[in-house]
């Protein structure tokens, strides 16, 4: 079991952030299984910020729930920021939330290549009315469990820096 206790402190922040700003929240999930919605959700009154997590471990998977084409992912792959900004958009395009983040990446320990090693994540950030954002990062050294603990960590730090972000559009 995956002890998601030290990510507690960075996802109360983030849920009371959206509540006093009425900002609710989707996933899109790959290689952490739903931990990131599942850390949201552990926040008592997260119900009133979290409005759906997609897990989608499979390429069908991402095309159906999620939008992303198979031309994408035949040309860049699963992990790749196309997939991720693909992903994020249609975590927004599939739900009423405000604020998605999406990632897709390679916890290992096998998988990895020269171009994707074990560790590369990519992440899809987005505010409802804003272009998409994409970040990558590569969380060397570090064992299955901590890729994804890593990954879970830098998304809600990303969603919390957007929550700061006006709304497109807004007065």
């Amino acid at each position: 079991m995956t002890d998601l206790s030290p990510l507690l402190p960075t996802a109360a922040d983030l849920i009371n952030r959206c509540k006093a700003t009425g900002l609710t929240i989707a996933t899109a999930e790959s290689c952490t299984g739903g931990l990131i919605a599942a850390t949201l959700t552990e926040i008592p009154g997260s119900s009133a910020v979290v409005d759906r997590g997609f897990v989608t471990y499979s390429n069908e998977a991402k095309t159906a729930m999620l939008g992303v084409t198979e031309e994408t992912l035949a040309a860049h792959g699963a992990v790749s920021a196309p997939t991720a900004l693909e992903m994020v958009g249609g975590a927004l395009a599939r739900s009423p939330a405000d604020l998605a983040v999406a990632v897709t990446g390679i916890a290992g320990p096998t998988g990895g290549s020269a171009d994707k090693p074990v560790g590369l994540v990519h992440f899809g950030l987005q505010r409802r009315g804003a272009a998409p954002s994409h970040e990558s990062q590569v969380f060397a050294g570090l064992d299955r469990s901590g890729v994804r603990l890593a990954t879970v960590e830098k998304a809600l730090e990303m969603l919390l820096a957007l929550t700061g972000e006006p709304q497109a559009g807004a007065p």
